[in-house]
């Protein structure tokens, strides 16, 4: 008897120790698309290196020398990005807008798999979602939305898988049952996705189904998320 509560009091140990981790460890499962009809499932999450792992040499120095990270801390730790691009963007884009971190990020993303109203979009141009994206996001390039005098049939086209009707040819469009969408690009010095959602809100997309993941990809894979290259 005392043995089976000995063993039920690690049992629930141990899943209350995973609980305490939280969802970026445990994951959540997202479809992404492929292209055409093709879909991936894939487990999104944080992944630590085994090496990486409760690394007791990591001190404050080692943390913070120099560039950061000591030359003794394993290559597989470490994140290297070029950070002299771009201007930082601020924190807030609309005060009806959300922004969003990694956690808010990655809830959403499994919201969204039960959910046919919410969208995650990269809106970067193809060939930067081509060469490393989220999972579970579509391509819709922010100069379709920026310059969409020029992009008229793919802003269109955009629009409507975002469930808004057009109304008629004059810029009128009914919001009524547009979808929540989550937009992100290259880092917190991106300027695409702030361009995307300011052209969203200057044809009336309601600012309070527009969330915004301000760090991006960098950020994302910054923080040992689950990343997805098409080729």
């Amino acid at each position: 008897m005392n043995l089976q509560i000995f063993i039920i009091f690690i049992l629930l140990s141990i899943l209350c120790v995973a609980g305490d981790k939280g969802i970026e460890y445990s994951g959540v499962m997202a479809k992404h698309h492929l292209g055409k009809k093709d879909t991936q499932q894939i487990l999104v999450k944080r992944n630590i290196p085994a090496q990486c792992d409760r690394q007791a040499f990591l001190t404050n120095e080692m943390v913070w020398t120099g560039n950061y990270a000591h030359a003794k801390v394993p290559e597989a730790c470490k994140s290297t990005f070029v950070h002299t691009t771009g201007h930082l963007q601020p924190m807030i884009l609309h005060k009806e807008l959300e922004t969003y971190g990694e956690l808010e990020t990655l809830k959403f993303i499994k919201e969204m798999q039960s959910r046919q109203d919410m969208m995650l979009i990269d809106c970067r141009k193809k060939k930067w979602y081509d060469y490393m994206t989220i999972p579970g996001a579509i391509n819709m390039p922010f100069h379709y939305f920026k310059y969409r005098e020029v992009h008229e049939f793919e802003f269109e086209h955009a629009l409507q898988e975002m469930d808004v009707k057009v109304i008629d040819d004059e810029g009128h469009y009914d919001f009524t049952q547009a979808k929540t969408i989550l937009l992100f690009c290259n880092g917190p010095w991106c300027s695409q996705s702030p361009k995307m959602i300011h052209a969203l809100l200057e044809v009336g997309y309601p600012p309070q189904k527009i969330k915004w993941y301000r760090g991006g990809i960098q950020s994302w894979v910054g923080a040992g998320m689950t990343s997805i290259k098409r080729r």
